[in-house]
């Protein structure tokens, strides 16, 4: 994403590509100035040097990612804002020393050539050349890479150009810098998960059987995600034999400039696997009752999963592709509506968040369909002696709201808490009381 500097850290960023490079490519141009002025201004002055000027003379709407949401903001059913997304149109001007009425004509020829030829040899605008050029623009951490690519205008183009800037017309080359998102900063809406399909929630009967390479990791009760301590199911064949393990690789979020780079959880390996009393082949994701050092393994977010069978006295043979598989945060609310009645907005309310969070994560928490943007995350410290078993920690006020019954759901890199249970007999899913709180 970007916010609403990134046009001119584009304009900064054409600058900064096109004055040194430049200077390199064409030998004594120290006095090389790099512009951003208007076609009637570009020559203003006293002196007038060698000079590149970039003038944007036109941004228009990018029409593919006009409706689009984006990505990790919004999951299927969820209404929000699509950023505003523009292709920026330059013009590439050249001006050799001299005056307006006595350009040296070869020197703007050679200046376009050179400012051509860096432009070709670098068509995406480096997220180093974008920090360098604007430190306070975030344009370099947005998901789509900035193009840089020729236009063709005809004569008839370029003479109203000109003619409307009143400038007499000097050679020229125009380019397209796209796409530059700039990102909504109106919140979106997440409505309430469906809880039940079907009469008594059977929901489609499916019978599915396993292969070599790994076709599915399902969470149980057929939820979007797991969470550590529970028993996750395998579809594949050849799964079982006792020397058949599965391998979880998390999948490290992109990085901002502000965050150093966190280091990653380990290679979790589970296993051999063996069947249940249902014949399905299961692996238990284990908590720290089951293991001491689970948070320092597991954390919120996306994993690979891969199986590898390791047969006596020959080579491992891993699967040929990994199966995604989510592992949602599991949390404990503070107060909730079994230990308060009711809370009044501007409370504080505490979510310990299990596993935990890692640096640059994106957390989100959401109080009803409604999303609370102000958050304090605590880590605990490693020097405690409880560390090892110590969650992350996040804090908020209660939004102004209507009164009512409210769901807090944690979201981590686009996977959600899982807010429901399963009393009774036979099991029908509701909210949990201990995630919800009155207002």
């Amino acid at each position: 994403m970007s916010d609403a500097r990134a046009i001119a850290a584009v304009t900064a960023t054409m600058r900064h590509l096109l004055t040194k490079p430049v200077q390199d490519l064409l030998g004594n141009l120290s006095d090389l100035l790099v512009s951003s002025q208007p076609l009637d201004l570009a020559r203003k002055g006293e002196t007038r040097p060698a000079q590149i000027n970039i003038f944007l003379y036109q941004h228009m709407v990018n029409a593919a990612w006009r409706n689009n949401d984006m990505p990790r903001q919004a999951l299927p059913g969820e209404t929000a804002f699509p950023p505003l997304a523009l292709n920026l149109h330059y013009l590439v001007t050249a001006y050799g020393r001299g005056d307006n009425d006595n350009d040296d004509s070869a020197a703007s020829q050679l200046l376009i050539g050179g400012a051509m030829s860096v432009l070709h040899d670098n068509p995406l605008l480096g997220r180093q050349d974008i920090r360098d050029a604007l430190l306070d623009s975030d344009l370099a951490d947005q998901f789509e890479r900035i193009r840089i690519t020729p236009l063709a205008l005809t004569v008839e183009d370029l003479s109203k150009m000109w003619t409307a800037f009143q400038a007499p017309y000097r050679i020229s080359a125009a380019y397209e810098c796209a796409v530059v998102l700039i990102d909504s900063k109106r919140a979106g809406r997440a409505p309430l998960p469906v809880l039940r399909r079907g009469q008594q929630d059977q929901g489609v009967d499916a019978v599915t059987r396993g292969a070599p390479v790994l076709r599915a990791v399902r969470p149980p009760l057929r939820q979007g995600a797991a969470r550590l301590g529970e028993a996750v199911f395998l579809d594949g064949d050849n799964l079982l034999g006792g020397d058949t393990f599965v391998r979880f690789s998390s999948l490290i979020p992109p990085l901002s400039n502000a965050v150093p780079m966190p280091k990653p959880p380990p290679l979790v390996e589970l296993g051999p696997l063996q069947a249940d009393a249902d014949g399905a082949v299961t692996v238990v994701l284990p908590d720290l009752a089951q293991d001491p050092d689970a948070f320092e393994k597991w954390a919120p977010g996306s994993y690979a999963v891969s199986a590898i069978a390791r047969p006596p006295d020959r080579p491992a043979l891993q699967s040929q592709a990994a199966v995604a598989f989510a592992l949602a945060p599991a949390i404990t609310l503070t107060p909730n509506n079994t230990t308060a009645a009711s809370v009044a907005a501007g409370d504080t309310l505490t979510v310990r968040c299990a596993p935990r969070l890692r640096a640059n994560q994106d957390v989100r928490v959401l109080f009803g369909e409604r999303e609370v943007r102000e958050l304090a995350i605590t880590q605990p410290d490693p020097a405690s002696p409880a560390f090892k078993q110590s969650p992350t920690v996040i804090t908020f006020a209660v939004p102004a709201v209507p009164k009512g019954v409210y769901l807090v759901r944690l979201r981590v890199d686009g996977i959600d808490s899982i807010p429901v249970i399963t009393p009774g007999d036979p099991p029908l899913p509701g909210f949990d009381p201990e995630q919800q709180v009155t207002v």
